[in-house]
């Protein structure tokens, strides 16, 4: 089987139950280090709900990456621009960094926009830099889905898991999510730096779970201590100078359903 980051011939490594029924076979790419599943015809059903019944983190995760995406927007990017939450799920994490001051924008082909109505993606609006979080893993085609990405900014956060060496055994790592079936592809940090190469971007990471792949070249240590400070109680330091939206927000959607 060819891999989908690379092109090279995979290997099939291990099998494993996804949706507690079906056998699936995973292939990892010697080249990239990249592991993916055979043709994933399970989808339709894995997606019957777009955010998986058991992801109970959702609230603590968005909250983990609004502190994280504003220390980094603030430290290397233009804070007073737009920019754009791809796959951004039920808006909660547009409406956090629209109440710190950040004009974020949500886009989704799947999931309702619960929380951010409003401030849909407008094909006007140009992005200083796009939020993908969550998602890299669910891409049956990464790189048509990363050049998809790119045509919105050529700087992207995004965060996905990563391993490190051989891939870990089905019983050995939760996330390939064999329950929900939506996890499809994972990526290695020789995956990552792949990537970096393709597209002439430079890759920036925590070698765990969140990256950025930026025309920017930023130090990776100054990147990461930014991103630890973030987690600190000093967080709020990265949105200074911003004025919240949440007040204005409510009198443009007010003057909207007056108008509607």
């Amino acid at each position: 089987m060819k891999c989908r980051v690379c092109n090279s011939e995979s290997n099939e490594v291990f099998s494993a139950k996804v949706l507690n029924k079906y056998n699936v076979k995973y292939y990892h790419c010697p080249n990239c280090n990249f592991l993916q599943t055979e043709e994933p015809y399970w989808l339709t059903e894995a997606y019957k709900s777009a955010i998986g019944i058991a992801d109970t983190g959702i609230q603590k995760r968005n909250q983990l990456f609004a502190n994280r995406s504003s220390a980094i927007i603030s430290s290397f990017f233009d804070k007073n621009k737009k920019f754009l939450d791809y796959a951004g799920g039920y808006g909660i994490f547009v409406r956090m960094m629209r109440d710190k001051g950040f004009d974020f924008y949500w886009d989704d082909l799947y999931a309702d926009n619960l929380f951010a109505k409003g401030f849909e993606h407008n094909e006007k609006n140009s992005y200083e830099l796009v939020t993908a979080f969550e998602c890299f893993e669910h891409f049956t085609n990464p790189l048509e889905q990363i050049e998809k990405i790119l045509k919105f900014s050529d700087n992207i956060i995004f965060s996905t898991r990563t391993f490190r060496g051989d891939p870990p055994k089905p019983d050995k790592w939760w996330y390939y999510s064999l329950d929900s079936g939506q996890h499809i592809s994972f990526y290695s940090s020789s995956t990552l730096k792949y990537l970096a190469e393709k597209f002439k971007l430079h890759l920036n990471t925590d070698n765990k779970a969140f990256h950025m792949l930026s025309k920017k070249k930023i130090n990776n240590l100054w990147f990461n201590f930014v991103i630890k400070l973030s987690d600190t109680g000093l967080s709020k330091i990265f949105s200074l100078k911003l004025k919240s939206k949440s007040e204005t927000d409510h009198e443009i959607l007010s003057d909207k359903m007056k108008k509607d």
